[in-house]
C-alpha cells in the first residue's frame, strides 16, 4: 500500500466531496486539516503521494530534497507559484493538476467585500450581537466610481457587476489597452488617476515580479479619505506596512481584504486589529462547486498515475526520469 497525504483540508471536506473508493485498495489516505509549519518535511516523510490545495503549502526545492519517498503529486487548479516544478522534474516526481474554479466565485466574493464595506456589515453585525442598533451610516454604490487594477477574466466580471449597480467603472494595468477597456465598457485611466478618483479600488492581477508591491504608500496617499481598497488577488501586491500605516492614520476609508502576505494570517497579526477593515480568510475560490471539481479530479489524477497513464501532467520532463 502506498501512503497518500491530502494537505490543507481546512474545512474537513475532502473525503466527502469526492468518491475516493477507487483508490482505497492501493493507498492509505491521511488528511491534514491544519497548515503544516516548519516541520513539514518530517510530517510528510512517510508519504509516496501528496495532494496539494493550491499554494497553501509551499513546495520549494529544499522540501522535495527532504522527501525521498515522494513519487507523485497533485495540485488543485492549474498553477502554483510556490511549487517548484523544476525540482519535482529533477527528482522524477510527476505533478498532475485538476480543473479549477470559475472566476465568478472570486468576482462574487469581491462584491461581497465591497457591499460589506459600503454598509459597514462587520461593525453592525458585532453591534447587533452586543445588543446595539444602527451604529453607522452606510453608502450606496450607485453613482460612485469603481477603479480596477486589472481587467482580465476576473476584473471584467467585477466591472460588469459594477456597471449593473450604476457605478462608473475605470481601470488600469501595465498592459491594458484602450480597445480592451472600451470593449468592456470601462474607461482606461492612468494609475494615479485611478487611485485619486475612485471610491473603491479593487485589485485583479496575478502576483508576479511586476505586480509584487505594486500598490505602495504613494498610491494609498492619493486615495480619497473615504475610499476603500479591496484585494481578492494576492496579498503581496499591496505593501502591507504602507496599508497598515494608512489605516492607522485614518488616511483612507478602509480596506476589505481576502488575501494576505502570510496565510493563514497569524493570530497576532496587526491587520486583525486594524481599524476600518473587512477581513475574510481567502474565501474567493472556496466554494462547494470548485471543491467538488478539485477533489474529483484529484482522485482521477491519482488513479491514472497508479495505472501508469498519468493525466493532466504539469511537468512532462519528469516522465523521462521515471524508473
Amino acid at each position: 500500500m502506498l501512503e497518500l497525504a491530502i494537505l490543507d483540508d481546512y474545512q474537513g471536506v475532502a473525503l466527502s466531496l469526492a468518491d475516493w473508493a477507487p483508490l482505497r485498495d492501493r493507498v492509505n489516505i491521511t488528511v491534514f486539516d491544519q497548515a503544516l509549519g516548519p516541520d513539514a518535511a518530517a510530517r510528510l516523510a512517510p508519504f509516496d503521494i501528496v495532494c496539494l490545495m493550491r499554494e497553501r503549502t509551499p513546495f520549494p526545492a529544499a522540501l522535495f530534497a527532504a522527501l525521498p519517498k515522494l513519487k507523485f503529486m497533485t495540485l488543485t487548479g492549474a498553477r502554483s507559484p510556490s511549487l517548484d516544478l523544476d525540482a519535482a522534474s529533477a527528482r522524477g516526481i510527476t505533478v498532475s493538476h485538476t480543473g479549477g474554479g470559475s472566476p465568478q466565485a472570486t468576482a462574487e466574493m469581491t462584491w461581497a467585500l465591497i457591499l460589506a464595506s459600503a454598509r459597514h456589515l462587520p461593525t453592525e453585525t458585532a453591534a447587533m450581537r452586543a445588543g446595539g442598533w444602527q451604529t453607522t451610516v452606510g453608502r450606496v454604490v450607485d453613482g460612485k466610481v469603481l477603479g480596477l487594477l486589472g481587467l482580465g477574466k476576473l476584473g471584467s466580471k467585477v466591472a460588469a457587476i459594477g456597471k449593473a449597480l450604476g457605478m462608473e467603472v475605470q481601470a488600469w494595468s501595465q498592459n491594458l489597452t484602450a480597445e480592451t477597456a472600451e470593449a468592456a465598457g470601462v474607461r482606461l485611466v492612468d494609475k494615479s488617476t485611478l487611485f485619486r478618483t475612485s471610491d473603491w479600488v479593487s485589485i485583479h492581477l496575478i502576483l508576479s515580479d511586476r505586480s509584487r508591491g505594486l500598490v505602495g504608500a504613494s498610491d494609498l496617499a492619493l486615495m480619497k479619505p473615504d475610499a476603500w481598497l479591496v484585494n481578492t488577488s494576492r496579498g503581496p501586491i499591496v505593501d502591507e506596512a504602507a496599508l497598515l500605516a494608512a489605516l492607522d492614520a485614518g488616511a483612507i476609508g478602509g480596506a476589505a481584504l481576502d488575501v494576505y502576505d502570510h496565510e493563514p494570517l497569524p493570530a497576532d497579526h496587526p491587520l486583525r486589529r486594524a481599524p476600518r477593515t473587512v477581513l475574510t480568510p481567502h474565501l474567493g475560490f472556496v466554494t462547494e462547486d470548485a471543491y467538488r471539481v478539485f477533489y474529483r479530479d484529484t482522485v482521477e489524477d491519482v488513479a491514472a498515475w497508479l495505472a501508469g497513464r498519468p493525466i493532466r501532467v504539469m511537468n512532462p520532463a519528469a516522465l523521462d526520469r521515471q524508473p
